[in-house]
């Protein structure tokens, strides 16, 4: 089934020169495990391409129950220098929480996750 992140995690978002950062924070502890094995580099990074040009890092933090990912060429330059309209990267948390991930139906309704009943 289709979950929307939105209805699993909080998110922030700021910025470094030409890098975006987004923390990603289960909304429930038990939920961490299914976005550490689903959300990945690759996965993120496929969810910002064509806003992106550079690689995405991926940080855990499982005792935040939290991911961090570093989204290199996220800022056409950084702040002083670029015609984004976000040049400070803030929204990139907001845009992150549209992906929807693939959860098994019978692993979703385990966890107990928005929609799975």
């Amino acid at each position: 089934m289709k979950v929307r992140l939105l209805d699993l995690a909080h998110a922030r978002s700021g910025d470094k020169g030409d890098m975006a950062n987004v923390g990603v924070i289960a909304l429930r502890p038990e939920w961490y495990p299914l976005l550490a094995r689903l959300l990945t580099s690759d996965r993120v990074a496929a969810h910002f391409s064509g806003v992106i040009s550079g690689g995405v890092d991926r940080f855990e933090l499982p005792n935040l129950h939290a991911l961090n990912f570093l989204l290199h060429g996220a800022l056409d330059g950084g702040g002083t220098i670029s015609l984004k309209t976000d040049a400070q990267g803030k929204v990139f948390s907001t845009a992150l929480l549209r992906l929807e991930l693939d959860v098994p139906a019978d692993e979703a309704r385990r966890l107990g996750l928005p929609g799975s009943a």
